[in-house]
């Protein structure tokens, strides 16, 4: 009788269903606005420590290398040891690189500060994904598609603000968010376990980049999207302030994210919009709103027109949130509940991929030319390529040679 007493209360202290699947969503949230938090500080890092263009790029690249080192190897350990473990770890992981971030002294901290956040957000985002299907696969899919955007948008701005107007500009926005990643993690240990343990954990820290056959050509079909919409991304993450800046002569740190926040923040609000509409039109949606919207933000380069730029990032962000969210749904639909971390994980690690070399690339070419706008036009030109090529390809599907 006692033992049942006492095990009453350690049950009710459990989350519901429903807290934490809004934990794990504001998870993914608090993550990617961690990985967007220091792109506003990029200009004054770079005139405090001397480091050039391609290293700005490089520190911003890093992370994304750092995270598909570890979806490679511990994108599918979830599946076998639990959500609960991989998610607890993570939170820790994001806690002290905040805490790297507020001491850093010089490049080489920012550079240990991104690969300590990579790796913990690479173990995170399978897990809480899978985790957030494993609760509610129709809603999961959403939050999968949203959260990142949501986070990328408001990580820049609010880091944008605390900057311009707090005190302890280079200190205090890590110090906010790893108080946010301590409580996350903290609050995890109160959720019950959604994924059912398995054997073979050992083994699927082996990197490896399969999926069933089942997910492989919608995979592939999908693939041109992802890499158009997250090349994108981190363009804008990673160059987008500087741009901003040539535009408009002025080194306001607030208005560096802001162009960011028009690019995710209108791709978030593009997930909610949308969500009744098939995979297939999201993607044609998507990317004919890329590109029109970049035709609009590099009309406005040789005008020097900073609104006209907005404009066309915020329809460009449109097509960046419909053209993930149909690239993901695409895929989601068909993962069986044990591979749900595992195919995830090659999705992320194709959506990394595209983030992090096109930045890096891109950061080079503006240290050999040293000419922002016609680096931004190159890059373009190559996103909108590869949203043509999606959009050929919703279209080719449709053939009855097909």
């Amino acid at each position: 009788m006692s033992i049942a007493q006492s095990a009453a209360p350690m049950r009710r202290r459990r989350l519901s269903p429903r807290a934490a699947f809004y934990l794990q969503a504001s998870m993914t949230l608090a993550f990617l606005a961690g990985s967007s938090a220091p792109t506003p500080l990029y200009a004054i890092y770079q005139a405090e420590w001397g480091f050039s263009s391609t290293m700005l790029t490089v520190a911003f690249g890093i992370y994304a290398f750092a995270v598909l080192a570890s979806l490679l190897v511990v994108g599918r350990l979830s599946d076998h040891v639990g959500r609960r473990p991989v998610l607890m770890s993570a939170a820790a992981g994001q806690a002290a690189s905040m805490l790297i971030f507020a001491t850093a002294g010089g490049l080489t901290d920012l550079m240990l500060g991104r690969v300590m956040q990579g790796l913990s957000a690479g173990a995170a985002i399978a897990a809480v994904g899978a985790g957030l299907l494993d609760i509610d696969k129709t809603r999961g899919a959403l939050a999968n598609s949203i959260a990142p955007m949501l986070g990328t948008a408001l990580g820049g701005v609010v880091a944008g603000l605390m900057i311009q107007y707090l005190p302890a500009p280079t200190h205090l926005v890590f110090a906010v968010l790893g108080a946010v990643f301590v409580l996350q993690g903290i609050g995890v240990a109160f959720m019950d376990e959604s994924a059912q343990p398995r054997a073979g954990a050992l083994a699927s820290l082996k990197p490896r980049m399969s999926v069933p056959a089942a997910v492989r050509g919608p995979l592939w079909r999908a693939t041109p999207a992802l890499i158009a919409v997250w090349a994108l991304a981190g363009f804008y993450a990673s160059l987008g302030p500087k741009l901003v800046h040539n535009l408009t002569g002025t080194a306001s740190i607030l208005l560096g994210g802001v162009s960011l926040f028009a690019l995710a923040g209108s791709g978030a609000l593009a997930v909610l919009l949308l969500r009744a509409h098939t995979p297939k039109t999201l993607v044609r949606l998507g990317t004919s709103a890329l590109l029109a919207g970049l035709t609009i933000a590099l009309a406005a380069l040789p005008q020097h027109s900073v609104l006209l730029f907005l404009v066309g990032t915020a329809i460009a962000g449109l097509g960046f949130g419909a053209g993930f969210q149909g690239a993901l749904r695409t895929v989601v639909a068909l993962i069986a509940a044990h591979e749900r971390a595992a195919v995830l994980s090659v999705l992320f690690v194709l959506s990394y991929l595209a983030m992090g070399m096109p930045a890096i690339a891109a950061g080079y070419g503006l240290a050999r030319q040293g000419d922002i706008v016609r680096t931004t036009v190159e890059f373009a030109a190559s996103v909108m390529t590869l949203a043509l090529l999606a959009l050929a390809g919703t279209w080719m599907r449709e053939s009855p040679h097909q």
